[in-house]
Formats: C-alpha cells, structure tokens, sequence
C-alpha cells in the first residue's frame, strides 16, 4: 500500500502566479508532498481576481520545487485539441522526469466557452472527453514507440502525426463524480481525481472504478486515487467562516456549475450563499484536529495522495499550522 501524501492545491484563481509558484515552494519546504495547480480561464467569483496560464505555472512549479505536479484539472476538448494538450503534457514529463501527472475533466463553460464555440450538455462533454482521452492515448503510446499515429473521431480529427519530443508517459489521471464515468475512466486511464464528498458516494466512485480497471485488465492497486479537499482555516471560527463566503462562496452552492460562463452570474448567486449551506460540503473550523479528524476519513478510504486548498488569504500562517499540528498526524 502507498504511503499516504498530502500536497498543495496551488489556485491561480485566487493568487499571482508568481505568488502561487511561492506559496507552493513555502509549502514543499514545510513538508507538503506535491502541487496540484488549477487551470481556469476565470475566475468563480470576481473577489478571487486572478486566472493565470496553468501550463507557465507548471513549468514553473518544475523548476521551483521537487516533488510532483499537474493540472487539476484541464479539460482537453474546447479551448485545447486534445493534441495540444498531449504535447504540454509530454514536454513536462520530458523536463521533469517521474514527477508530472496529466489531470483531464470534461470542462466548465466558465473556462471553455469564452472560444465561442457551442457548449453542450454534460453527457456530450463527456464522451468530447473520452474520445479526448483516445486521442493523447494513441499519441502518448505511438510516439514512445517511435509511430506516426492519426485518428478520425466523432468530435476530432488527428492527421499522421507523432509527439517529437517524448521521454516517458505521464499517468492521466480523470476527474469525476459519478459512477458511470467512473467506470468508464477505470477502463480508459491510470487513475482518479476527485473532490471532497459523502464518503459513501467516493466509496461506490472506487468501486465502479475498480471494476472499469479490471475489465480492462488493470490492478485497481496500482491506480493512484486523488482527492482536491477545500477547506477554511483561520485563527478563529469568525475568520474562517468569513474566508468562506468572501473567498470560495462557490463551495456554498448545492448545485451544478458546470453551464455557468460568468463570474460576475456566480457573484450575484453568491449572495444567496448563507453560512449553513457550507455544511457537509467544507470543512470550516479554527481547531487544525477538526480538519486532521476529516482528512484522516478520507485517507481510510483509500486516498493515497490529497492536494489541500485552504480558502482564505493566510496561506503561509495556514502552511504553518498544517504543517506542525495536521500532516505528522496523517497516515495510512
């Protein structure tokens, strides 16, 4: 069994990139394991302020830090050909041997309509995304073989073509909350991302994903099993809470986001955000054993590596804290 790591969710929706590549290396030196950085065209809410270009940053992240790193998570199907994001992916991996994961979701119209294209429901997305996966597969796999490969799909086309520049296969990793997908991703992938949720509904995710890996002729064992948890710390309760809603009031919202385009459509629906809303879906507490309690639930479950995202501004003060009183606690 891994041993269990707890890394840093770098969000360039909230910090200067420049910023972020700090916090992320203050983060490493105090004992966080890796970098899971967002890629986002906009930001939620208009009070985050910031958007930067994810694939600078994880190159950036390569140089500055030593662990692991990808994008949590991009979507390789509207603002990308799923061939553009292959060769992102294939140079890091190229840069920085052993360390860079690629992190693949179907997409939120916030980040991928702003192309203008037409933004489909989510079944679409979806399967825009398996083929998506096809696609990067067949390149990942030709190019290390030294083969030209091409593909004629339903939502994409790839003419003869290789990656040039190829050293080794990243892992994909998919993001997903259903099970369906789940078992789809299972077959399609080497591992999975998701995010905070009812324990029960991550535990029936696993196991619809295993099943799609056995199928598939994988061992479920070897598949990393990736968690991006949201969480407000602050030296108080009050603080906390008011990080919360001022920073993240998106954790709040009990319902779909994926069709929303605009930050400033998600501000006003903020507004609506009341602090009970946060309930079951971000932990919120001043008390470090509050948050190490909620982790540890998901580390038994069978997480073996977890990217924290601490809401509020104080990101070094929570380094801190986290970093004495949360992770030595943290186990397997």
């Amino acid at each position: 069994m891994a041993s269990l790591q707890i890394g840093y969710a770098a969000m360039l929706e909230q910090f200067h990139p420049t910023e972020a590549v700090d916090l992320s290396a203050y983060a490493e030196s105090k004992g966080f394991s890796g970098v899971m950085a967002a890629d986002h065209f906009q930001p939620w809410v208009p009070a985050q302020g910031q958007s930067a270009f994810v694939w600078n940053v994880l190159a950036a992240l390569g140089e500055r830090t030593a662990g692991d790193f990808g994008p949590g998570v991009t979507a390789p199907s509207f603002r990308w050909h799923p061939a553009i994001v292959a060769q992102a992916s294939a140079t890091l991996a190229a840069m920085y041997p052993g360390r860079h994961w690629l992190g693949l979701g179907s997409g939120e119209a916030l980040n991928e309509h702003v192309v203008g294209g037409y933004w489909p429901e989510a079944p679409e997305r979806i399967n825009r995304m398996f083929e998506a996966i096809e696609v990067i597969d067949k390149l990942f796999t030709g190019s290390l073989a030294g083969k030209d490969v091409k593909h004629e799909g339903k939502f994409f086309k790839l003419e003869s073509t290789r990656l040039w520049t190829m050293d080794e296969r990243p892992p994909i990793l998919v993001a997903t909350a259903g099970p369906v997908t789940a078992k789809r991703a299972g077959k399609a992938v080497d591992g999975l991302i998701t995010v905070g949720a009812p324990l029960e509904k991550i535990s029936g995710l696993f196991e619809r994903f295993d099943a799609g890996q056995r199928e598939a002729g994988k061992d479920p064992a070897l598949a990393p099993r990736v968690l991006q948890v949201h969480l407000s710390w602050a030296p108080t309760d009050e603080e906390a809470l008011a990080n919360a809603m001022h920073e993240w009031p998106n954790g709040g919202m009990k319902f779909p986001k994926g069709d929303i385009r605009s930050p400033f459509e998600l501000e006003q629906m903020a507004k609506l955000v009341r602090p009970e809303d946060f309930e079951g879906r971000m932990v919120i507490a001043s008390d470090p054993d509050v948050h190490r309690a909620a982790l540890q639930r998901y580390a038994d479950l069978g997480f073996d590596r977890i990217y924290l995202h601490n809401v509020g501004r104080n990101q070094r003060e929570w380094i801190d804290v986290f970093a004495r009183d949360v992770l030595p606690r943290l186990h397997r």
